[in-house]
């Protein structure tokens, strides 16, 4: 029995461990270091129907375990990714979860039609936290209406399962959770950054060539802790959790929130071998803790999330 196996619509994975969209690239660099098999699964960086150069540099800021990032979703194509990216990762036994983004609601159509002819990908995540240039400008994740338009027009196009990748920078992301299972997403990937920015006191401008960028490390996990438990706590479909994961209980913490799968992000910059190691150290906390298997903890904290008081 594999006490780590856990399963997300569409996929089986041999653990819940992952590196979240945009912070493992293709996964070559990772590669070098370990066997990408040994992930749950891999989500590639957010890709579009054109190459993007992202964002005037510079595009990060590193603040001791806190990081802003203002990259704009640099990636070469999708026609790069069908030729040369995913073809890749075909050697390693890993399924692939696509991330996608566009500007307007067709790029991400367009977008769901073509990465699903690719073999190994398992499941598409939908990266909402773009602006929507139809909507003047505003993130198609923050309005439930937008946000349930496109889940509903993508499972319509898709034969994949897919996850819907939501932005905290909403008023009430609650609201945003249910209108898109409402209109089919099969999982909800939570959180990601959180808009800030910071500045430089010799030249008195922002420190950013974006100006503003996403806030992601150790700090966002008790926010992203609380936006999953809220979640968690009127959805039924299954949570991936995202936001200031690095070690083992930090995991498990995400889990007893309400998630059945982690992402780990921006931890990779630091240490390349996070994902491995985490995976490597659940089996003996998880036995220091009394947890049978991961499968078993879940639905320990599903039953925790029913008995106890919603926010």
């Amino acid at each position: 029995m594999n006490k780590l196996a856990v399963n997300l619509p569409g996929i089986a994975l041999k653990n819940p461990i992952m590196p979240a969209s945009g912070c493992f690239g293709f996964g070559e660099n990772f590669a070098k270091h370990y066997d990408l098999g040994k992930l749950g699964a891999l989500v590639i960086k957010s890709t579009t129907l054109e190459e993007r150069i992202g964002n005037p540099q510079p595009q990060y800021h590193h603040a001791g375990n806190r990081i802003l990032n203002s990259v704009g979703l640099k990636n070469p194509g999708v026609e790069a990714v069908l030729a040369h990216k995913l073809p890749y990762l075909e050697q390693f036994d890993v399924p692939i979860i696509a991330s996608v983004a566009g500007s307007k609601e067709e790029d991400y159509i367009e977008m769901c039609q073509r990465i699903a002819a690719a073999p190994n990908v398992k499941a598409i995540e939908l990266n909402i936290s773009c602006p929507n240039v139809k909507e003047g400008g505003v993130a198609f994740g923050t309005s439930p209406e937008v946000a349930a338009r496109l889940t509903a027009q993508c499972k319509a196009v898709s034969s994949l399962p897919i996850y819907v990748k939501l932005s905290p920078n909403v008023t009430d992301i609650v609201e945003i959770a249910k209108a898109v299972e409402a209109a089919g997403a099969d999982a909800i990937s939570m959180i990601n950054t959180i808009t800030g920015m910071a500045f430089d006191l010799a030249s008195r401008q922002p420190v950013l060539g974006g100006i503003t960028g996403g806030l992601s490390g150790a700090s966002l996990k008790f926010v992203a802790l609380r936006m999953v438990r809220q979640v968690a706590q009127a959805v039924s479909i299954p949570i991936i959790g995202i936001g200031g994961i690095q070690t083992v209980d930090d995991v498990l913490e995400m889990i007893l929130a309400g998630a059945t799968a982690v992402q780990i992000g921006s931890a990779n910059y630091k240490n390349p071998l996070v994902c491995p190691e985490v995976i490597a150290g659940l089996p003996h906390r998880m036995e220091e803790l009394g947890i049978e298997s991961i499968q078993a903890f879940i639905e320990e904290s599903q039953k925790l999330i029913k008995a106890q008081n919603k926010f």
